[in-house]
């Protein structure tokens, strides 16, 4: 998977969880409009394993308004229990299902509108924050090639990133290097990740760059000499 669709994917994703959280959070209020407070009794734990890791929820008895009992098992499960065993507890249930019934607990309530809106912000933060930053980068790039001072800089190397990894893969980074007459600096330019290696591609011994003409330092390496990848 390249890594456009890498962006889009967890941008997909993370709407998702913060549509779910709503989705989940109007239920919840709904419940609790709804829902009849009473007096319950912890009568039991239930032990859920994974990697090696326990969790206990708590397995609830209480009596409706006809005197009915029930027993429901929370959703909710933790290391260390949040109840022990003969606990008395609050219990929010709807009088017309009574095995519709949550423990009176801010996570008991809230915990998956919680746990979704939390997924939803990291995901929409990376998929949206990496679609972002590609059109600002793209829009310095189109500025400095309309208004910036165009250079011919001589190809240094081909490089490897390796601060950025997707998918086991490390992108490529060309290298090339500027002398400015007047200054008497020299100065290293990078051009965008590339997600192939263009050493084949390159034949000249200069590339062009474009350079803002205040802060040489600011530049466009320009790539458009290389193909396009289709994946």
């Amino acid at each position: 998977m390249n890594i456009k669709k890498i962006k889009i994917l967890f941008s997909i994703i993370g709407l998702c969880f913060l549509i779910g959280s709503v989705f989940s959070s109007i239920i919840t209020f709904d419940f609790i409009k709804s829902a009849v407070v009473g007096s319950g009794e912890v009568i039991g734990l239930t032990e859920s394993r994974s990697d090696n890791s326990s969790s206990y929820a708590p397995v609830v008895h209480f009596s409706d308004s006809n005197d009915i009992g029930y027993e429901f098992t929370s959703s909710v499960s933790s290391n260390p229990p949040s109840y022990q065993v003969g606990e008395f507890v609050e219990v929010m249930y709807l009088e017309s299902n009574p095995n519709e019934a949550k423990i009176n607990g801010f996570f008991s309530l809230w915990g998956l509108p919680l746990i979704l809106a939390f997924l939803g912000v990291v995901f929409s933060s990376i998929g949206f924050g990496m679609l972002v930053f590609d059109i600002l980068k793209n829009r310095k790039g189109n500025y400095l090639v309309d208004n910036g001072l165009k250079v011919e800089a001589k190809f240094s190397s081909v490089e490897i990133n390796y601060s950025l990894q997707v998918n086991g893969r490390n992108p490529y980074r060309i290298v090339a290097e500027w002398s400015d007459p007047e200054s008497n600096n020299i100065y290293i330019y990078k051009s965008k990740n590339l997600w192939f290696d263009p050493t084949d591609h390159i034949k000249n011994e200069y590339i062009s760059v474009y350079v803002d003409k205040a802060k040489p330092k600011n530049h466009y390496l320009d790539v458009s000499f290389l193909p396009t990848v289709v994946e």
